[in-house]
């Protein structure tokens, strides 16, 4: 479970934790708050928690909640980072469970920790499996920075997978700066299935190449995943001292890219959706990205009596709808209307981690709409907002504001 909805289960206490983590399944009234309680000791730093968060991750099962229980373990170990954890990590590699290797593989490279060469060797093993877990086994050799010493990844540059072959490629990118495996990746930005879309985001982020870094703010994929694999291109260049990186050019790439103008994308679909108020409103609720940006695009299209009233519609109807929220937000100040600007505010004022997207759209709103009563909760978010992509929005919004 991601860190940013730690507060679902935040009235849970440690010790009720421990103990429901370890309970019989068969004994309680729902079964689920195991695995629940597997996630609330991975935001715990006690040594216990983790001794638990190790015991339950040991242990297989036939049962499904204690699979599933097991399979949160491993993740929340991931999350604690503790070294002590890499030997129950390596051990599940060898489970029959898809989803238990992979949780596994997952925070073996979330640790970070060096591995000898028996444990790469036994990493390298899990390779035989569905592609989800090869997978997942390239991207941890590629963020542990681990050598393809046999070729073996090489060779699944090829693989008919694109989800198998992208990972293959990034790890090409990253390890030997194999340029030619660069253009798969960023062709593959513009897939027409948006799951291959947002694993090329992805291999890309992990690939550190700075090339990408533009097309990435052209991509019709969530703002948060682009911006994730944005940060860390910057990050990596910059702490690789290259004397060709051109800072203020990366800025402004980050900047486009967070602003994140719908009218910019490339969003190459054969039927555009039309400036008509049903359309956009099913548009913006389609589980691809790319439908939801065409729907924003043909919002900001709408001649501006009309689309007033949308997106008050929208506000009133669909506004719980995190998504929704997120793009009217922005368009409210990508299309300057200042007779919105109660929109952004309460955007700008939601802490649900859910809306923090929202946030930084709001905040390039409150830019352009020269919001300046928020000045002093911008500034509060420029210091002290644990999201980097935030952060940074808000530091920039406030200097142009200053």
């Amino acid at each position: 479970m991601s860190e940013r909805f730690d507060t679902l289960f935040s009235g849970m206490s440690e010790e009720n934790a421990l103990n429901l983590i370890i309970s019989d399944p068969s004994q309680l009234d729902n079964p689920g708050v195991k695995y629940l309680a597997a996630s609330r000791l991975g935001a715990c730093t006690s040594q216990q928690s983790l001794d638990r968060l190790i015991e339950v991750a040991s242990k297989e099962s036939d049962d499904l909640y204690e699979r599933i229980t097991r399979r949160k373990a491993l993740e929340a170990l991931g999350r604690r980072k503790q070294k002590t954890a890499l030997p129950v990590l390596i051990e599940a590699l060898t489970d029959q469970d898809e989803p238990t290797v992979v949780n596994a593989v997952d925070s073996i490279a979330r640790i970070g920790a060096s591995l000898t060469e028996t444990q790469q060797q036994q990493l390298l093993t899990a390779l035989n499996g569905p592609d989800n877990q090869k997978r997942a086994v390239i991207q941890a050799f590629t963020r542990l920075n681990l050598p393809d010493s046999n070729d073996v990844i090489a060779e699944l540059r090829g693989d008919l997978n694109p989800l198998v072959a992208g990972a293959a490629h990034a790890h090409a990118l990253r390890l030997t700066n194999r340029d030619e495996s660069l253009g798969p990746l960023l062709s593959q930005l513009q897939d027409t299935n948006p799951g291959r879309r947002r694993a090329a985001v992805i291999d890309l982020g992990d690939a550190q190449h700075l090339a990408a870094l533009e097309a990435l703010t052209r991509c019709p994929v969530s703002m948060p995943l682009r911006a994730k694999s944005a940060f860390l291109i910057t990050k990596a260049q910059s702490e690789g001292n290259r004397e060709d990186i051109n800072k203020t050019h990366s800025d402004a790439l980050l900047e486009t890219l967070l602003r994140d103008d719908p009218r910019t994308l490339a969003l190459a679909n054969p039927s555009p959706i039309p400036s008509e108020a049903e359309a956009i409103r099913a548009g913006l609720q389609h589980r691809d990205e790319a439908r939801q940006y065409e729907a924003a695009k043909a919002l900001c299209e709408m001649p501006a009596t009309e689309r007033l009233a949308l997106i008050d519609d929208l506000e009133e109807n669909q506004g719980s709808d995190y998504g929704v929220h997120y793009l009217l937000a922005s368009c409210v100040g990508l299309l300057e209307l200042h007779e919105r600007s109660d929109l952004v505010r309460g955007a700008l004022q939601e802490t649900g981690p859910q809306y923090s997207k929202s946030r930084i759209a709001a905040a390039w709103s409150c830019l352009r709409l020269r919001l300046d009563d928020q000045k002093p909760l911008i500034a509060e978010l420029a210091t002290d907002h644990p999201w980097e992509p935030l952060k940074w929005s808000c530091t920039q919004v406030l200097e142009k504001m200053n």
